[in-house]
């Protein structure tokens, strides 16, 4: 079950409920431990990609190396020298630099802008007076000049007069282009200001936007690191169990394991005493015979695979017994697992078959409620999900085991009181039949 989640990188939202919180840091570290794996794997085979490129095509030299660097100045303690705006002696607050600064720009501009107009206006004032100048002139040559020659005086006064009119004129339309410009000036600083105001707030909800991001990233991290490290003192704590199981002799090995010979007839009545409940008639097959599905998918699918598998393997009997053990049960749900435990004292436990996965879930009865262990039995050995080290060759092994050793380091659980049926007959009674 662990090697097809790794395969697939996906575990399904239902089987990970399943999951308790220490079992849920171990797959997710195994799963970004592959994840890393296969990372480096496909840089790895870049590179030798990129290497065997190179020697094929042999590069062109450069016809000058650069000869650009950078060099940082630095303070009187040798470190790079750094100065934060606001922090020296003297200096600004941020908002009053801001504001000086988003004002000057407004203003240059504006006055920019001012002058590139008044220039347009100049041109226009010269152009529109001159041509009035020379029309006048042409007028009083034409009628003047021509005809009152002998008074040339009197034309000439005529003209200066005319031409002192004219400047006024010109002076008085100047003075009023100017207030025109003056103006027009102001009301474009303001609508800079503005502009320059409303894209700095927006610049700043953005880099508050940005710090909200890096803060939610860094509390994403830290609670990464965080779950790493569970994971990893998780898996300390069960190699370390796994070491003390081999030590005392209780950790199988993979194959070959389970020789699965057939229960008699004086051997299925001491079953049918020793559970206490109604009679059952157990039918244990010898070899597997049907193809196992991916996963289960129905009741009378998993009754089928517990026959064809696990009863050759003994699953659920107690030790060098052929009777059931009081901690075992069918296929029933983790409520009503629950209410089994509910008016049992910390330690109770029992074993259910799972409609998750191949295998069982403990639920224990620890003293602040309830918790649940999925138990993979895919494969040649019996194993919490998501945990390597400690594989036991029966489910039984695996029950003892924990009657001696903890499950988790966090929780400390050991196995002290199995929690019996209720009901008549027993819910495993389907699996029997």
């Amino acid at each position: 079950m662990l090697q097809q989640i790794l395969r697939d990188m996906y575990i399904d939202p239902e089987l990970l409920a399943e999951l308790n919180e220490e079992q849920k840091h171990i797959l997710f570290y195994k799963m970004r431990e592959e994840q890393v794996r296969r990372w480096k794997e496909r840089d790895k085979q870049a590179k030798e990609e990129e290497d065997a490129l190179k020697r094929t095509v042999r590069p062109k030299q450069s016809k000058q190396a650069s000869n650009h660097h950078i060099q940082w100045l630095l303070g009187t303690d040798g470190e790079v020298w750094v100065w934060i705006m606001g922090d020296a002696p003297g200096d600004k607050p941020y908002e009053q630099i801001s504001e000086e600064l988003i004002a000057e720009r407004a203003r240059q501009q504006a006055q920019k802008e001012a002058e590139e107009l008044w220039k347009q206006k100049e041109a226009e004032i010269t152009k529109k007076f001159r041509d009035a100048m020379a029309k006048e002139k042409a007028r009083i040559v034409a009628e003047k000049w021509k005809i009152e020659t002998e008074d040339r005086k009197a034309a000439k006064l005529m003209e200066e007069k005319i031409q002192e009119e004219l400047k006024k004129r010109e002076e008085e339309e100047r003075q009023k282009g100017e207030e025109q410009i003056r103006q027009q000036e102001e009301r474009r600083a303001q609508e800079l200001y503005l502009s320059l105001k409303r894209a700095q707030q927006c610049s700043q909800h953005n880099e508050k936007e940005d710090h909200e991001w890096e803060e939610q990233l860094r509390r994403s991290k830290a609670a990464d690191e965080e779950r790493s490290h569970k994971a990893r003192r998780a898996r300390d704590e069960y190699r370390r169990q796994s070491l003390r199981a081999i030590q005392k002799g209780k950790v199988a090995g993979l194959s070959n394991l389970f020789q699965a010979p057939g229960l008699n007839t004086q051997q299925e009545a001491k079953l049918t005493n020793a559970c206490s409940m109604s009679p059952l008639t157990l039918t244990i097959p010898t070899s597997k015979a049907w193809e196992r599905p991916p996963r289960p998918f129905s009741r009378e699918v998993i009754i089928q695979w517990f026959k064809e598998e696990q009863l050759p393997r003994r699953a659920g009997f107690e030790r060098n017994l052929d009777i059931v053990a009081p901690w075992f049960h069918g296929i029933i749900t983790r409520q009503e697992a629950e209410e089994l435990l509910m008016n049992k004292s910390e330690g109770a436990f029992l074993v259910r078959v799972s409609e998750k996965i191949w295998g069982y879930a403990l639920s224990y009865r620890h003293q602040s409620g309830f918790k649940h262990f999925l138990v993979d039995a895919s494969g040649d050995y019996y194993s919490f999900l998501g945990v390597d080290p400690n594989r036991h060759a029966t489910l039984t092994d695996l029950i003892d085991f924990h009657k001696e050793e903890i499950i988790t380091s966090s929780g400390g659980e050991l196995l002290v009181e199995p929690c019996s049926q209720t009901k008549n007959p027993p819910d495993y009674s389907p699996l029997f039949e």
